[in-house]
Parts: structure tokens; sequence; C-alpha cells
């Protein structure tokens, strides 16, 4: 069984948490720092609510978590879900190989680079799921969910269905899960407490302690194996607080960008097939105003002043890191960070961003090879009518 909570944490989650905090300190004091008041770019999005669901649902997540007060409010697990809500799946995803015996609902913005994120590692590892596209305006699809923003993951549990929230959270959690089964997951489950906090502008907000750490049920690695961890657990970090940072300000750099950005969401989305065609074009129009506005103060806010040379130098960050690994950043397969930073680029893959990305960087060949491997593992899709 588990090791007692207070040895795991003290030969696992603490020496490892020392060395992400000293990384932390150097990736704010040199690529960002801290935001300011968010009470305007608050009010703007909640004036267009598709702001964050059709645009970067991913991004408003991020925000929110990045402007925290010290002192935690109240800790709490994961929700349980005694029975499982009403749901409209919009298709699935069959792999006959999957051993994982999860069964996974995932409810989501297509192009919500966090979403993407869970979409990589699921398909990574050749699990069968189910995908819920959520209305980016009205959002019913999560109304039964005290956590209103995605990715949400329900997976069936003895007890009924268990919420898991955050996707950095979500993949660690399965990660966990599917590295040594003799745990249930509803155990793995409570060393990634969900704890509330109130930010500077007194809103109540969620974080997840220990996300960036898979946990051993078993002898701690040894010194070469908790190196490739904690890099590991750096570059998911830098793909979540850096490497996004830098999207928004790029594919909604002009208007035309932006138009064209969410005509492309709206495609990839398949919005006209779920939503209302007066919904489409609010996400559309609506969308593409609004967030090409957000996109000057997210520029100004993050110390950009090129934008495609931001998204450039994260590009040739990443791929100086991958070079000295081999063909991936983890050797000879995709590991979790290879994975992350795939996953957030691939929001954006349908943009002029994207192509002028590959066009003067050389992070197209690794792209292409974890899509390549991402590929070969996913399962088939099937389309449900609604």
């Amino acid at each position: 069984m588990w090791r007692p909570t207070f040895s795991l944490l003290k030969k696992v989650v603490i020496p490892s948490m020392r060395e992400n905090l000293a990384f932390s300190k150097i990736l704010y004091s040199t690529r960002s720092r801290l935001p300011k008041s968010t009470v305007k770019l608050t009010l703007v999005s909640a004036s267009v609510g598709v702001l964050v669901g059709a645009g970067y649902g991913g991004y408003t997540h991020y925000k929110i978590n990045a402007k925290k007060s010290l002192a935690p409010v109240e800790t709490e697990e994961f929700a349980l879900l005694k029975e499982l809500p009403q749901y409209k799946p919009h298709y699935k995803i069959i792999n006959d190989s999957d051993t994982s015996n999860l069964q996974l609902i995932l409810f989501q913005y297509r192009t919500c680079p966090f979403c993407c994120k869970v979409r990589a590692y699921l398909d990574s590892r050749g699990i069968s799921y189910e995908i819920v596209e959520v209305d980016a305006v009205l959002r019913q699809a999560i109304k039964w969910s005290g956590y209103k923003k995605v990715p949400i993951v329900l997976t069936k549990v003895d007890e009924g269905y268990q919420q898991l929230l955050d996707s950095t959270a979500i993949i660690s959690v399965l990660e966990t899960f599917l590295r040594d089964k003799s745990c249930q997951l509803r155990d793995i489950v409570k060393f990634y407490p969900a704890t509330k906090y109130t930010n500077d502008d007194g809103n109540k907000i969620t974080d997840i302690a220990n996300k960036y750490f898979i946990m051993h049920n078993g002898a701690v690695p040894d010194e070469r194996e908790r190196a490739a961890e904690q890099e590991e657990r750096e570059w998911r970090q830098w793909a979540d607080k850096v490497l996004v940072h830098t999207l928004s300000p790029n594919v909604y750099r002009t208007t035309s960008e932006a138009l064209e950005t969410f005509k492309w969401f709206e495609e990839a989305g398949g919005w006209r097939q779920s939503f209302p065609s007066w919904e489409c074009a609010l996400m559309v129009y609506g969308g593409a105003a609004a967030m090409w506005i957000i996109a000057k103060r997210l520029k100004k806010r993050h110390n950009i002043t090129d934008a495609r040379q931001s998204l450039y130098n994260a590009a040739n960050e990443w791929t100086a890191a991958v070079k000295k690994r081999g063909r991936f950043l983890g050797g000879d397969e995709p590991n979790l960070a290879d994975v992350s930073v795939y996953g957030v680029l691939s929001s954006i893959e349908g943009c002029q961003a994207f192509k002028d990305l590959k066009a003067n960087t050389d992070i197209g060949k690794w792209y292409n090879d974890v899509k390549n491997a991402i590929e070969m593992r996913t399962g088939k899709v099937i389309a449900i009518n609604a």
C-alpha cells in the first residue's frame, strides 16, 4: 500500500518542492512579472462571456490562479458526485487497446490550450474517453459543477463519479494511477488537495497542491530518475507560466488575425454542429473583437515588446532543451513535458502565428514527431449526433 503521507512528503514532495521553488524564483525574475490589478480585465471578460470559452478559456484559468494571497482560507478534496450529471457527449475517442480501466468524460472548449493539453495526454496514453463541448456563452454543460472553468474530467469510481480539475493536476493524477493501479484513484486524489484562496480582488479561486508531481508507491527514484523528474516538472511549469502567455498576443495581434483565429476555432471546434447560429456568430465576431483588445493588455502586462519574437524565443528555448536530450525532452519517447508543450501549441495550429512559428524556428520537426507519436496511440473518433 501507499507509504505514510509524512514519509512521502519528507522524502519526495518536500525536496522537490524546494527545487521547484528555486526554479519559480528564476522563472518569474527573468521572464514575467506578477500581474497588477485584474479588475478591468475581469469586467471586460465578463461582459462578453464568450472570451474565455471560445478564445482562450485557459487564459482565465491561468490569470485567476496567477494572483493569489498566501494564506488559504479553505482546503478540500476534489468533489465526488454520487450520480452522473446529465450531459450530451459530442463525440467519443474509442481505443480497442485501452487497458486503463478508466471511464472518463472530458468537458472542454475545443481550442483552449489547457483542454488541448489534457486531450494530448489522454491520446498519448491510448485512453478512451467521451468529450462534451461546453457552450462558451451559457456554459450549461458544466452548471452541475462548483468549478466553473474547463477542463473538467469526470471519472467513474466505486463511490460515484470523481471530478478532476486543473489540466496539470488532471494529468498528474491520471499518470500516477496508470503507473501503479494498486491504489484506488480516490486515494491518489488525496495527494492533490484543491485549495481555495482569496485573491487581491476579493475573489475566491482554486488551486491544486502538488499538481506538478507524480506520486510514487514504492522506493524513491534514484538520483538520475529524480533529476529527470525535476526537469520534467520544471518544463511542465514553464508551459503553464511562460509559453501560454505568448499565445494571445500572437493569435490576436491584429483585428484580421483575431477574426481569422476565431473562424478557425469555429471550424476546429465544430461550433456550427453544436451550437445555434446566433451563438456561433457571437463567439466568432464578439470573441475576436474582445480578445483583440485583451491581447493588447496582456502584451503590456507581461512586458512583451514584440509578440512574434516572444513566441519565437519561447520555441527556441524549448528546442534547445530538447536537443540536449535527443528526439524529445524525454529522450526516445515524449515525456509529460513534451506532451504538455505540444498540447499548448496545438491550440493555435490553425492560426497564422503557428505558421510563422514553424517558418522562423526549428520547432516544426519536434512538433510533428510528437504529433505522430501521439496519433499512433490515439483511438478512433466516433461522432455522436446531438
